[in-house]
């Protein structure tokens, strides 16, 4: 046996074998570090934009939904094929978990180019969709320009990303996604202010960045060194295929569709107020991207492990994943909550001297996003856990209840009530309201979880609890 092989092995025996208390941290633990990276960089934007001015921080706000916007078919396909190739794995069916890869890889960069051909075309109207005001507009147009040129490669790079974490290999994700952040935190101040292109230069940064971290995700399918394979023989968009990855990729990609929705509706409600309330309420968006990509990097290592001993038919350790999982959140999230909270008037502090509308805003939406933390945290797991065992309505309604349907509802008449303050408490209220979705799907799951070792006992089948 190679060394490769080896590998891949032990791979394998950790997802079915390990203490799940040492196997879940061991996959989410470089997952995270990746999210925050990437939030980091995300940040730097915006930190070294706003020495530029109000309006400068107000267009790379705006651009945030322009990334969602990319990487919402990248969602689809690679939060689903991450899912169907982890259950393949564990069944052993490598063949057809490396036909789902490549079908998945080479749609996401399709999508990427579609979206720079519109984007490139049209980008003036584009940007003013997106909320950017008459005062913001010219930097939206020169922030977005560099951005549209790597959506193939961003698209695509989201599915290579998920698929090593499908196969257990966390930590080279972390390393694909952590590099390219970390090179945009050094580009960003050379571009912006060594080179003298302003709001252009973080964008060039960006892309370059991106472009990286394609390139190092890519590297161990193109030398064969992980379980799956890129080709395009292995291309075949079947309808099984199809299915297997939309009916549950679709649950992140309407998620994402509901991100760019709700994103869009904030810009252009907080921009009618002011540009301050505007980059108030992006900025802290951002901030609060750090606890969110904490939570969201424990459920992206704790789906895998879930999904692979579900297709395991290792019963004992689906229910061990998830019961660990919801402690660690909710205990994290009421500490992190806390601390944030407290912290919040300086935090903001960071990217504004001389604005206290914009100070008042970005510290009041992060305080009662803190307070809704631990509810979101656990939605998060439950989430995970629903997509992780194949179970898309589930699934579906709580990926889409945090900005879609607990969202909307509030956001309209909070503004209208509250002016700028609705505004900033809009997201926490949904997050609450979110918790009546989420409770009964989580009694349904487990449910599903009791019906299924039933049935596998019923056929005479032996349980493997080691």
């Amino acid at each position: 046996m190679n060394t490769t092989t080896s590998k891949k092995e032990q791979r394998k025996l950790m997802m079915l074998n390990e203490p799940i208390s040492k196997v879940i941290p061991k996959m989410a633990v470089p997952t995270i570090v990746a999210f925050l990276i990437t939030s980091i960089y995300n940040l730097a934007d915006t930190y070294f934009v706003s020495f530029l001015g109000t309006n400068a921080t107000a267009a790379v706000s705006v651009n945030a939904s322009l990334d969602q916007i990319i990487m919402m078919a990248g969602s689809l396909l690679a939060i689903g094929a991450n899912s169907y190739i982890a259950r393949l794995l564990g069944a052993r069916d490598k063949d057809k978990a490396n036909r789902v890869f490549s079908t998945a890889f080479f749609l996401a960069a399709s999508f990427g180019l579609i979206v720079l051909a519109i984007g490139t075309t049209f980008i003036y109207p584009v940007v003013r969709m997106l909320g950017a005001t008459e005062s913001c507009e010219s930097y939206a147009v020169q922030y977005a320009t560099y951005v549209l040129l790597v959506a193939p490669f961003m698209a695509s790079s989201f599915v290579m990303n998920q698929c090593l974490r499908a196969e257990g290999s966390a930590l080279f994700s972390m390393i694909g996604m952590g590099f390219g952040g970390v090179l945009n935190c050094f580009l960003d101040p050379v571009f912006i202010f060594g080179m003298d292109l302003g709001v252009a230069g973080a964008s060039m940064a960006t892309a370059i960045s991106k472009l990286v971290s394609f390139c190092i995700l890519f590297y161990p399918y193109f030398r064969r060194k992980s379980m799956l394979h890129i080709s395009l023989k292995y291309f075949c968009p079947t309808k099984e295929i199809l299915y297997q990855i939309g009916s549950i990729g679709s649950a992140s990609m309407f998620r994402s569709l509901l991100g760019v929705a709700s994103g869009i509706a904030l810009n252009n409600i907080a921009g009618g107020i002011s540009d301050s309330v505007l980059a108030g309420i992006g900025v802290s968006t951002k901030i609060m991207m750090f606890p969110f990509s904490v939570f969201l990097g424990f459920g992206a290592g704790f789906q895998p492990v879930a999904g692979f001993n579900w297709g395991a038919k290792r019963f004992n350790r689906v229910r061990e994943c998830y019961k660990f999982s919801s402690r660690v959140a909710l205990i994290g999230s009421t500490a992190a909550g806390a601390l944030m909270a407290l912290f919040a008037p300086s935090i903001i502090g960071w990217f504004t001297t001389s604005d206290p509308e914009m100070l008042a805003i970005g510290a009041l939406c992060i305080r009662l996003q803190c307070l809704a933390l631990p509810i979101h945290a656990w939605a998060m797991v439950v989430n995970m856990f629903c997509a992780g065992l194949g179970y898309f309505p589930g699934a579906m309604l709580i990926a889409t209840a945090r900005q879609g349907s607990c969202f909307f509802p509030v956001l309209f008449p909070l503004a209208w009530l509250s002016g700028g303050d609705g505004v900033a408490a809009s997201q926490a209220v949904a997050d609450l309201l979110s918790l009546f979705l989420a409770i009964p799907i989580h009694r349904i799951v487990m449910e599903k979880v009791s019906r299924a070792e039933e049935e596998y006992r019923n056929e005479g089948k032996v349980l493997l609890d080691v």
